[in-house]
């Protein structure tokens, strides 16, 4: 018989180990949830980082750095060639041509873009116990109060010319779509020209644009005489949002609950305002400077993350929602020898690999090699996926309909799985499907939107393995690869979805053989 003492030291040491292994198991399931970094630049081209493509002229000592610690995926790509519809599809998971907007992007006061039932990412985080932020640009709607309310027009920007409420909240924004804090502007060159926070404008806009040329390159002209803040300095927003995010991440510090940050840049995009830390810095041209600030402000995250003790515990990505754009001092850095697309053909709005491929870099320390390199097809929807993969927790039938898990590629295991194509789309709404190492391309049959309109496609096929600058249409020797990536496609469009699952339904027709009659497709769900 064991006496009474001799019981409870037993209860207490055992109770001690308890105590100790479930601390172990909490600790390491708090490890299993890291934290989540994703910074999307804005025009930002796969080239434009020098460790990847050393003989360009840019520095990018930062973003070289981060080439070091993580894994490059040298195959990555944006969900559109342009900005809205690619961050539809990260934060949803969801290809933005299943949606009314078939082309370009949201302009100035339209609505939401995700439905307010839609799952996103940081719902699903959040969901997970995760706290959410975005910090920087949305674009991706709100429902502006105002004398007219906002809404889907065929004009671009039409809107800007009604009269808003700058002084009430604004619902439908990024607090409605999964996040907790919101702070940032909506679009950089888009009025109202101030900052937001959460549902509120931060500086009321009580004074009228006027527009400068000598300020920046592609200062927004067409907003002359739009609301502004007073004092409004457009080289001031980067390193306004910047030093927002590093609060955040340092605001995190020792909180039990994992984050998501989704840092959302303005840079490069226009207007190209490099401040003065980096104006003439390149000595190539401002947008030259400006990257070189897009990759200052990659290392302050980096830096925060760093002396709040959490880069261990953070998954960090690094992408771009589109590739570079071609009208901000592109004939000066290709005479600079520098190339924003490397060796691919076109670059931002471009149904060409220039226009959707993007760098992507994943540093997760202890989890992800670092210095590698993996060329694995991948686009920005699979974010969501492969999120939840990596809590291990499933995702309901109708939410990120065309998102595919690359974890096991990132984690290099051997049973990583290839994606099995991937859908593009370009600003004027042209399809192109890819597969292994073919690109089925759906083009209008003029180079004008306006009188493509209603007209058959174009259909060019190219092998990226033995013509990476697509220009040579094979099409014609290959009918049956012709045929079978069409049959694809078809499947895809008509499955409402691209992964395994019950059929789902578009929200509109999708007809990639024909160029769409409206920028906004009406009609009933198929």
């Amino acid at each position: 018989m064991i006496k009474a003492p001799a019981v409870a030291v037993l209860i207490f040491f055992t109770t001690l180990v308890f105590i100790r292994c479930q601390s172990a198991s909490d600790q390491a399931e708090d490890f299993f949830r890291p934290n989540i970094v994703i910074i999307l630049a804005d025009d930002f081209g796969v080239g434009d980082i020098q460790a990847h493509y050393p003989g360009n002229k840019i520095r990018t000592p930062f973003l070289d750095q981060l080439v070091g610690e993580g894994m490059s995926f040298t195959d990555a790509h944006s969900g559109s060639a342009v900005c809205t519809p690619t961050r539809y599809g990260l934060l949803t998971g969801r290809y933005c041509w299943r949606t009314p907007l078939q082309e370009w992007v949201l302009a100035c006061y339209e609505p939401p873009l995700i439905k307010a039932t839609d799952l996103t990412l940081p719902a699903f985080l959040g969901q997970q116990g995760y706290q959410t932020a975005c910090i920087g640009k949305w674009h991706l709607g709100w429902n502006w109060p105002g004398e007219n309310e906002s809404r889907m027009i065929e004009e671009p920007n039409g809107l800007k010319n009604e009269h808003w409420y700058f002084d009430r909240p604004i619902p439908g924004g990024p607090n409605t779509r999964g996040f907790d804090y919101y702070f940032g502007t909506h679009v950089p060159n888009f009025p109202p020209f101030t900052f937001t926070e959460n549902d509120r404008i931060v500086q009321q806009p009580t004074e009228k644009y006027q527009y400068d040329p000598t300020e920046g390159v592609v200062m927004p002209k067409t907003f002359d005489g739009a609301p502004i803040a007073p004092g409004w300095r457009f080289d001031q927003i980067l390193p306004t949002i910047t030093q927002q995010a590093v609060q955040y991440i340092h605001e995190q510090a020792g909180k039990d609950d994992p984050f998501l940050l989704y840092f959302s840049m303005t840079s490069p995009h226009e207007p190209v305002v490099p401040s003065d830390a980096f104006d003439g810095k390149s000595g190539i041209a401002p947008i030259a400077d400006f990257v070189m600030e897009t990759d200052w402000s990659v290392g302050q995250i980096m830096q925060a993350l760093t002396e709040s003790d959490m880069a261990d515990n953070t998954l960090l990505i690094f992408t771009a929602d589109n590739g570079h754009s071609g009208y901000t001092g592109w004939e000066d850095l290709l005479a600079a020898g520098h190339h924003p697309s490397g060796p691919f053909r076109g670059h931002k709005a471009d149904i060409w690999e220039g226009g959707h491929r993007v760098p992507f870099i994943a540093r997760w320390p202890r989890y992800v090699a670092a210095g590698s390199s993996n060329n694995q097809l991948l686009c920005l929807n699979d974010i969501f996926a492969t999120c939840a993969d990596l809590l291990k927790k499933p995702l309901p039938n109708n939410a990120a309909a065309d998102s595919h898990s690359f974890l096991a590629a990132l984690q290099s295991r051997k049973d990583s799985a290839s994606r099995p194509g991937i859908v593009h789309h370009s600003v004027h709404g042209e399809f192109s499907y890819r597969q292994g190492p073919w690109k089925l391309v759906f083009q209008m049959p003029t180079s004008q939107r306006s009188t493509s309109r209603g007209k058959e496609t174009i259909v060019s096929l190219y092998n990226l393995d033995a013509d990476q600058t697509e220009t040579t249409d094979v099409a014609d020797a290959y009918p049956n690869v012709v045929s079978k990536l069409t049959a694809a496609l078809d499947t895809i469009v008509n499955n409402g979805r691209s992964t395994p699952g019950a059929r789902l339904q578009n929200d509109v027709p999708v007809d990639f053989r024909t160029v769409q009659e409206r920028r906004w497709m009406a009609g009933d769900p198929q």
